[in-house]
This record gives structure tokens, sequence and C-alpha cells, in this order.
């Protein structure tokens, strides 16, 4: 039985966790600044740094990009149950 996937800010995953973007809930600026480097429903997202505290380092698309952990937490991803 396949349970549906939830919701959860990308600042919550863990390094080396695989995700799926389904939405930006940041603000007008912000969300589209976020589109144009790459991250866009559907977008796969990989955590390749992630300490609880400070800036993530995530790749979108090739691209390694560090946001800040307030900007990390509008965007909402799925877990993806392939781990790398």
């Amino acid at each position: 039985m396949n349970l549906p996937a939830v919701s959860l800010p990308l600042a919550e995953l863990k390094a080396s966790e695989q995700a799926y973007l389904v939405s930006l809930g940041a603000s007008g600026g912000s969300a589209s600044r976020l589109a144009s480097l790459g991250f866009t429903p559907g977008v796969p997202l990989y955590m390749m740094q992630n300490y609880g505290r400070g800036p993530l380092l995530v790749e979108v698309r090739g691209t390694r990009i560090a946001l800040g952990r307030s900007e990390a937490q509008h965007i909402l991803v799925h877990r993806s149950s392939r781990h790398v």
C-alpha cells in the first residue's frame, strides 16, 4: 500500500537526501529568483549539506546552490525514497 507523500520544507532534509519540489511559498521577488535558479515544480533536488543551522547547499539541475535557512523553509518538497 502506497501512502501519499507528505510535503515538508527543504530545510528539513538531511544531507544525501533527494526530494522533488512541490511549491515555492516565497514572496514575489524571492519566488522569481528561485525559479530563475531552476527551482520549478517537479524538479529533483539533492541536499548536499545541511548542518541544522546556517546555509544549506543544494544541487538543482546539476548546479550547486547555497540557500539561507529561512529561504529554504519556504520551499516545499516531497522526499524521494532514493538516497544517494
